[in-house]
């Protein structure tokens, strides 16, 4: 079985390599194309580079030359790994089994560009990695594999990737290539009455609120880090709460309880507190710890944050 792969990052890299250690037959490599001024290596592209196999990064996945390339690979299936773009349906009818993709979370629930962070933001307590066959749509395609993972209530995006969804959907990704290879792979049509989709998060949507509750705050912050930052407004600029815990104590919502100068600064929410461990200000690129941050700025008990 011919397998044209399209991916990126250590993830695309890391399930390319677990196809080749599989055995599998990979026509093509499909990644990103470099970027002016580029440091950080491209673990897709240096892969396909040593194993000496057809490699294409074009800018848009849409373009008529990367559709004629992939028709030259002639596959038999695309595996998707990590793709931000839209794989036009043209380009997967090429396939002959059509094509797979990665998504992390326990589809049709939380389809969309930000499934792990809204997950977190809303709360949720378990998640998980689907395996789906791809069709036109955004993550509808029937559902070929799918595991849960829990969430733990200290979970940011970046833990529950790294240590959950990356290790499993990199295991799974290769299961499901073997199992269509087989004739073995079972397709099971996406209940559409369960059916969520979520937008790519913005910088909006985080804004911290600090009329909510402590835990939604807490969820917010742990739902936007790595990326884009849960902030807020102090003395006219962006301040960027990366890491906090709910605390107890209560307070006028945003006001500056208690400096700690150790731990960080307490600030009151509609119900609880908020407990700011490590933040970023205004134009720095620092992520620096919130006790470090309240002496540097003589932060004082009472001030109010968000206006």
């Amino acid at each position: 079985m011919r397998v044209l792969f399209i991916g990126q990052a250590a993830f695309g890299g890391d399930c390319l390599q677990a196809l080749l250690d599989q055995g599998e037959e990979v026509a093509g490599v499909i990644t990103v194309a470099d970027r002016p001024g580029q440091k950080k290596p491209n673990p897709v592209k240096e892969l396909a580079i040593a194993r000496a196999l057809p490699l294409l990064q074009p800018e848009r996945l849409r373009s008529e030359a990367a559709h004629q390339w992939v028709a030259k690979q002639r596959p038999d299936l695309l595996v998707l790994a990590f793709v931000t773009q839209i794989v036009p349906q043209s380009m997967i009818d090429l396939a002959s089994w059509g094509g797979i993709n990665f998504h992390p979370s326990m589809l049709p629930a939380y389809r969309g560009g930000s499934a792990m962070n809204w997950a977190l933001i809303n709360g949720e307590k378990e998640t998980g990695v689907t395996i789906h066959k791809i069709d036109a749509g955004i993550d509808t395609g029937p559902i070929i594999l799918q595991e849960k993972v829990t969430i733990d209530p200290d979970d940011t995006v970046k833990s529950l990737y790294f240590n959950k969804i990356y290790p499993l959907g990199v295991k799974m990704v290769a299961e499901a290539v073997r199992l269509i290879r087989e004739g073995k792979a079972v397709l099971r049509p996406q209940d559409e009455s369960r059916a969520s989709f979520q937008p790519v998060i913005k910088e909006h949507d985080v804004q911290i609120d600090w009329q909510q509750e402590a835990g939604s705050i807490y969820n917010l912050i742990r739902g936007s880090n790595p990326a884009p930052g849960a902030w807020t407004v102090w003395r006219g600029k962006k301040l960027i709460v990366w890491e906090a815990k709910p605390y107890q104590a209560q307070g006028t919502p945003g006001t500056v309880l208690k400096v700690l100068e150790d731990q960080g600064f307490i600030i009151a929410t509609a119900k609880g507190s908020i407990l700011a461990q490590r933040v970023q200000y205004g134009d720095s690129r620092d992520k620096v710890p919130a006790g470090q941050f309240a002496a540097a700025v003589n932060l004082q008990e009472g001030e109010l944050l968000g206006s």
